[in-house]
């Protein structure tokens, strides 16, 4: 007898917190459905770049030397 209520209140307790859950994430999406992401705060995300993106960054002297070794020693 002990055994079928704690399954019957373990079973209670789960489908609480089930629900609980479910009202949590309806509550989230709805928040999330009234944000406005388009609307950026001024000063937060942008920054200027000094150069363009498409531009490879230079690479130090010493690894054009090395790879000229490498290349004359095979």
């Amino acid at each position: 007898m002990e055994a079928a209520v704690t399954v019957a209140v373990i079973t209670i307790v789960i489908i609480v917190g089930m629900f609980l859950i479910h009202r949590l994430n309806a509550q989230h999406d709805e928040r999330i459905g009234a944000f406005r992401y388009s609307d950026a705060l001024p000063g937060i995300g942008r920054r200027n770049r000094k150069s363009p993106r498409g531009t490879a960054p230079k690479s130090p002297p010493g690894d054009a030397t090395r790879r000229e070794h490498r290349d004359g020693s095979r």
